[in-house]
Formats: C-alpha cells, structure tokens, sequence
C-alpha cells in the first residue's frame, strides 16, 4: 500500500510502515509545508496514496466533498509506542479493502 504522511504525523509511524513493506512519503517531500489542505488530499488522492493525518477536523471536513483515497486519522497517544501500535492493529484489522475509500482512525 502507498501512504501519503502529513506535517503533523510523527515520523516514527513512516518507519513503522516502511517496516512493514509498504511505500511511504512524507508531505515535505513532495509539496510545500505552506500547501493547503485541498491540495494534500487532491495530491494523496491522484496519486493513490491513503493519507495519514493527525488533522482530524480539516480533513474529516474536506472528504465530505473532495474524493480521496482513503484517510487514517491518527489520534494522540500518551507515547510513540502506543500510536504505532494503533496504526499496526488497524492496518491488520482493515487491510486495503477497508482502507480504501473510507476514514479510520488509528
């Protein structure tokens, strides 16, 4: 799978995912820190990327009219340990057909 990894998201969850197999990019590699909201999910979306966010109301707020490919809402743990563990534990659960298309909270 392909994720596409907001400004906010700490990196120790793209190490995860790398770890796992799967095809990663952060935001600041791709498109300026200053970039709207509407371009992140249009570029996530074109280019087939489920995108990871901990901007829950943003984006929850934009899939209502935007299409995407699929958001993972990553909600703040009290430890890195424990929001890896969440995305792990949704990613087993969800797998892509769960993924695609909808909005998970991790």
């Amino acid at each position: 799978m392909k994720f596409l990894l907001d400004h906010d998201v700490p990196d120790d969850l793209s190490y995860l995912l790398k770890q796992l197999g799967h095809d990663v990019k952060m935001l600041r590699e791709v498109l300026p820190r200053d970039s709207p909201d509407a371009a992140i999910l249009d570029y996530a979306h074109q280019g087939g990327f489920f995108l990871v966010t901990c901007n829950r109301d943003d984006f929850l707020q934009l899939a209502e009219t935007q299409p995407h490919r699929g958001i993972i809402i990553v909600i703040r743990r009290r430890t890195r340990a424990a929001e890896r563990a969440a995305l792990f534990h949704l990613l087993n659960r969800a797998g892509d057909a769960g993924l695609r298309d909808n909005i998970n909270f991790a």
